[in-house]
């Protein structure tokens, strides 16, 4: 697909945004990332003409954007407290347009066994899964699962608190890690194909990218510091692979009630079909994310995909809120 491609802009002069506050940082585990993200899309609608403020996303957030006389606000917070329906919640309160999903979409997204589940009931394809509530779920998930698998806390983004487990002993290490994030704790199938992610805009699907990590897996380290994680866009899959794998991610989405933009994460089983791992509705926009990646493919940088994000705010009714 090339830059032609494109749909056109529903907003061709940034003044129209008006005031914009872009939301960072926050309380999260996520928080140093935030910030990050955060930073690289107030500089890119900055450099697109557009009155852009940083807003630190604190506990005192609805007095801040009240007397900030604020016109939209565009979400770049990961984790829980911003991605998770919280915030949408505050502004929609607060009768403030904002990026990306709703209230729905966005609690469902944050909670990957909610997400899990809705993919089974949509008939959608996932790694196959169990609940650990503790040492007396161990024996069965490892029978069920086999090793290696994932050990992982259901709502937390950026590969935080997640292990790989590939001996028995590992396990209730690898439980406590993800029990200490403070909500439900799976394990997941180990899944031996390639990763891929695909990043939507509206109703347009980025190309796929494969990820390949340095280490035993895509973790925190590998995501957003290592140079030995290779990206590949194009993702080297055939034309009508790439397609089944664009239409699935775009399933996944609607199915969690997500819209406006975010970023589904696949992985590919022992005969090469897509397995869905999570739906991202707030992904990174740092100088290692995925979507921005995606994006400068078919001809879009930073300022321009920032725009398009922010489009997203003039949506008149929020689906899936």
């Amino acid at each position: 697909m090339s830059a032609m491609a494109l749909p056109p802009r529903r907003l061709t002069d940034p003044a129209g945004f008006g005031r914009v506050a872009v939301l960072i940082g926050g309380w999260s585990a996520e928080r140093e990332i935030s910030l990050r993200s955060g930073h690289a899309v107030h500089q890119a609608l900055k450099r697109a003409g557009v009155d852009a403020t940083a807003v630190d996303a604190g506990r005192d957030l609805a007095d801040v954007l009240a007397r900030g006389r604020y016109d939209r606000a565009f979400i770049v917070l990961h984790g829980r407290g911003g991605e998770d329906g919280t915030v949408q919640g505050l502004l929609e309160c607060l009768g403030l347009p904002y990026t990306g999903s709703g209230v729905l979409g966005s609690a469902i997204g944050m909670d990957k066994l909610r997400c899990k589940q809705l993919f089974l009931g949509a008939g959608l394809p996932t790694a196959e899964f169990r609940v650990l509530r503790g040492p007396a779920d161990f024996d069965a998930a490892i029978e069920a699962l086999g090793l290696p698998l994932f050990v992982k806390p259901a709502a937390e983004g950026s590969s935080i608190g997640i292990s790989k487990v590939s001996r028995v002993a590992e396990l209730a290490g690898a439980y406590e890690a993800a029990a200490d994030c403070g909500c439900v704790v799976l394990a997941e199938r180990w899944l031996p194909g390639g990763e891929y992610t695909v990043g939507l805009l509206g109703d347009l699907a980025l190309p796929a990218i494969r990820v390949e990590a340095g280490g035993e897996f895509y973790d925190y380290e590998a995501k957003y510091f290592s140079d030995s994680t290779r990206y590949f866009c194009p993702a080297g899959l055939p034309e009508d692979t790439e397609a089944q794998i664009a239409a699935l991610a775009r399933r996944a989405f609607a199915a969690v009630g997500a819209s406006g933009w975010g970023r589904v994460d696949l992985m590919l089983d022992e005969q090469g079909a897509p397995m869905l791992l999570e739906v991202n509705t707030v992904p990174g926009m740092t100088d290692h994310s995925l979507v921005p990646m995606a994006a400068a493919r078919l001809g879009m940088d930073m300022p321009e995909l920032a725009c398009r994000i922010l489009e997203t705010s003039l949506e008149p009714v929020r689906r899936g809120s």
